[in-house]
C-alpha cells in the first residue's frame, strides 16, 4: 500500500480561478488488481481548456441546437453513454480528483503489455500515484526527446498547432500568417511550422521577454499587445498587404484585429479564446464580424480530440524537426503536486512562459 497525494476540485469556478477552488488530499493506493498497472507520475500538464471543465456548464456543447447550454451532469451522462461519438471529456465533479495529461513510470503491472520502468502517457494527472486499467495507458516512445516534451511540443499542444495550421487553415504559398499568443505552448509551435513552410509570420505576445523569444524563433513581425493600445492598427502596420491565415488563441481584440486585416478568402483556425475563459458576461463582439461575409472569410473551430489519430504522423515529423534544430520550445516548471493549482492559475495571469508543467518527481 502506497500513500500518495492528489488534487481535487473543491468548488465550482466562477470568474477567475483561485487556490480556494482546489484541495490537496492524501490517499492510499493499493497493489494493482488483475489487468491493472500501477504508475508513479513524473510530470503533469495544466492547460487552459481545463478551465471550462471546472465550471458548471459546457464550453463545447454537444447539442445540435445553437446556444443551448448543457449542464455538467448532462454532459457526463452523454459522454458515459457514447464517449466515442463526442471527442471531449465531461466536466470535473466537485469532490473528485482532477485529471489531465501526465507522463509516468510503471511501478508494478498485472498486464503483460507493461513492465516496471516503462514510461507511459495517460489522462491521470493531478495525482502522484494511481492504478488504472492497462488499456487506458499508452507506452511512450520518446524519439530521443525528454519525456515532458510529450506534454507540450511533441504532445497535444504541438499536435494542436500542427493540425490547426496545416489541416484547418491550409496555408498557400506566399500567405501571411498571424498567430496570437505566439509565445505560448501552441502558438510558438504554430509560428515555427509556418516559418518552416516558407510563410511570412506575424505573432503577438505580451511583454518584452516573450516578444524577444517570438523574434528568436524566426517570426518576421512581433506585436507586443501590452504596449500597443490599438491592436488593429498594430496588425495593419505589420501586415500592410493583409493577412491570409489567422491562428486564433485569444479572441476579443485579437479576433477583431484579424478580421480587420484579413484579405479576401482568408482562413481562420479557431483554437481557443483564453481572453474570455474567466468572463462572467457574454462578450460584446467581435464588433466587425460582418467582415466574414464581405471578405468571404472561413472561420473554422476545431477540437483536437477529433484529430488524435494523427498523433503518430505528427510525432514522427515533429521529432525530426526538433533533432534538425528547426523547432524549439520553452517550458515553465513548478515542482510538487501541491503547486499544481498555482501552476494552473499562472495560465490566466500570463505568468507562464511557453508550456506550463508540474514536475512530480
Amino acid at each position: 500500500m502506497i500513500t500518495a497525494r492528489e488534487v481535487r476540485l473543491k468548488s465550482r469556478l466562477v470568474g477567475m480561478p483561485s487556490a480556494d477552488n482546489f484541495e490537496l488530499i492524501t490517499v492510499s493506493v493499493p497493489d494493482p488488481a488483475p489487468g491493472e498497472v500501477q504508475v508513479q507520475n513524473l510530470w503533469m500538464t495544466v492547460d487552459p481548456y481545463m478551465r471550462g471543465r471546472m465550471a458548471d456548464r459546457a464550453i463545447y456543447s454537444p447539442s445540435s441546437r445553437p446556444g443551448k447550454e448543457v449542464s455538467a451532469r448532462a454532459i457526463g451522462e452523454i459522454a458515459a453513454s457514447n464517449s466515442t461519438m463526442y471527442g471531449w471529456r465531461p466536466g470535473f465533479k466537485v469532490g473528485e480528483v482532477l485529471e489531465g495529461g501526465a507522463i509516468g513510470q510503471v511501478a508494478a503491472s498485472d498486464d503483460p503489455r507493461f513492465k516496471p520502468g516503462d514510461l507511459v502517457s495517460s489522462w491521470f494527472g493531478w495525482r502522484e500515484w494511481f492504478n488504472a486499467p492497462a488499456a487506458s495507458l499508452q507506452k511512450l516512445a520518446t524519439f530521443g526527446l525528454p519525456p515532458q516534451a510529450f506534454l507540450g511540443v511533441a504532445g497535444m499542444p504541438g499536435l494542436t498547432a500542427w493540425v490547426g495550421l496545416l489541416k484547418i487553415a491550409v496555408p498557400k504559398p506566399g500567405d501571411v500568417v498571424f498567430v496570437s499568443a505566439a509565445s505560448g505552448a501552441v502558438g510558438s509551435v504554430a509560428c515555427q511550422i509556418a516559418k518552416l513552410k516558407g510563410h511570412t509570420v506575424i505573432g503577438s505576445a505580451g511583454g518584452a521577454a516573450k516578444c524577444a523569444f517570438v523574434k528568436d524563433i524566426g517570426v518576421d513581425h512581433v506585436i507586443d499587445y501590452k504596449v500597443r493600445a490599438d491592436l488593429t492598427s498594430a496588425l495593419l502596420q505589420a501586415a500592410p498587404m493583409g493577412i491570409d491565415v489567422y491562428f486564433e488563441n485569444v479572441g476579443g481584440e485579437h479576433l477583431e484585429a484579424a478580421l480587420a486585416a484579413a484579405n479576401r478568402f482568408a482562413r481562420f483556425a479557431i483554437c481557443g479564446m483564453i481572453s474570455q475563459y474567466n468572463s462572467t458576461e457574454l462578450p460584446s463582439g467581435p464588433r466587425n464580424i460582418m467582415f466574414v461575409m464581405g471578405k468571404s472569410l472561413r472561420l473554422e473551430g476545431f477540437d483536437i480530440a477529433n484529430y488524435l489519430d494523427l498523433m503518430p504522423e505528427f510525432q514522427k515529423e515533429m521529432s525530426t524537426w526538433i533533432h534538425e534544430s528547426k523547432v524549439t520550445w520553452r517550458e515553465t516548471i513548478d515542482h510538487g503536486i501541491e503547486n499544481a493549482p498555482t501552476a494552473f492559475l499562472k495560465l490566466f495571469k500570463g505568468e507562464n512562459f511557453g508550456k506550463m508543467l508540474v514536475k512530480l518527481r
